[in-house]
């Protein structure tokens, strides 16, 4: 987090959940930096109003791409903010747990906390989640592609906006691309 962005514990699940309420003072009008991408952004946020319209919401689910400092984060936060949502930043590589069915369990929690508070999701390191499929060698293998299957299961069926970001490249990961229903590059060019 930048000095800028302050991450709070959530208090409902403890300090070791990987979880924080992110916060800041910064508005749109102070980040010169999104100029290139200003008016995705512009569509997300008017996507993002759209998903709650006529009382039944919808999942869509927002990659950010772009090498680190580029303003992944603080424009998740952002969006947030415009639509009066509180932000949860979740390290995803830290909510995938090694103990078989923590990881599920982590998931289930968190989403039913934010749909049931309004809280706008926005999980960092993607890659750690699509990077994790392998070819099946052995029983443990197995588990991890269904444990990653349960996770993909789990975001597509969440009524709500979620939003990922990841320093890899999209293009790089056939997966990522075939996921997420918009995909925003950082690149962090202020011109």
């Amino acid at each position: 987090m930048t000095p800028r962005i302050q991450a709070n514990d959530l208090k409902a699940f403890g300090r070791s959940f990987p979880a924080r309420e992110l916060t800041t003072e910064l508005n749109w009008r102070d980040v010169g930096a999104f100029q290139k991408i200003k008016a995705e952004l512009a569509e997300l946020r008017k996507e993002e109003r759209a998903l709650r319209q006529n009382g039944k919401p919808r999942s869509y689910r927002v990659l950010f791409s772009g090498p680190p400092g580029t303003g992944k984060t603080l424009a998740g936060l952002l969006i947030g903010q415009k639509s009066g949502r509180r932000v949860v930043y979740v390290d995803l590589p830290n909510l995938i747990s090694r103990y078989i069915g923590e990881t599920e369990k982590n998931l289930s929690k968190l989403l039913d906390r934010a749909s049931a508070e309004n809280w706008l999701l926005f999980f960092d390191e993607a890659d750690a989640l699509f990077g994790k499929r392998s070819e099946v060698k052995d029983n443990h293998s197995s588990y991890a592609n269904q444990e990653v299957a349960y996770l993909l299961e789990r975001m597509e069926n969440y009524a709500d906006l979620v939003i990922f970001s990841t320093n890899a490249s999209p293009d790089r990961n056939q997966a990522l691309g075939r996921y997420f229903q918009k995909i925003i590059r950082f690149t962090g060019d202020d011109d």
